[in-house]
């Protein structure tokens, strides 16, 4: 297995202090080491001039404490600087297996 070094994204959503009933995201990002266990990449035929590079990946991250109690709030995986779309977790402690998808187009 290939190990790697990355990025988490977590976001929240936060009520802004000027307004009341205005809310925004927040975003943190939180280092995280891993192994990759599968790799496949592949491009989505559209009708686009460019077509669309998605990764069919999973990855196995260490889990601290903080990842595990906002496991609901984890949008992103940011490997090499880009920023993959979580489309699905697993928690096997102490680890948690992530299923990543396309680029993630967020903040």
């Amino acid at each position: 297995m290939a190990k790697f070094h990355g990025f988490i994204g977590f976001v929240t959503v936060e009520e802004k202090g000027t307004a009341p009933g205005v809310y925004i995201e927040v975003l943190t990002e939180r280092p995280c080491n891993g192994d990759i266990l599968r790799n496949i990449r592949r491009w989505e035929g559209s009708q686009k001039v460019n077509e669309d590079l998605t990764i069919d990946n999973r990855f196995s991250i260490l889990a601290d404490e903080y990842a595990i109690n906002h496991i609901h709030v984890m949008r992103y995986l940011k490997v090499n600087e880009v920023s993959w779309k979580i489309l699905s977790f697993e928690i096997q402690r102490p680890r948690i297996i992530l299923t990543v998808g396309g680029v993630y187009n967020g903040n």
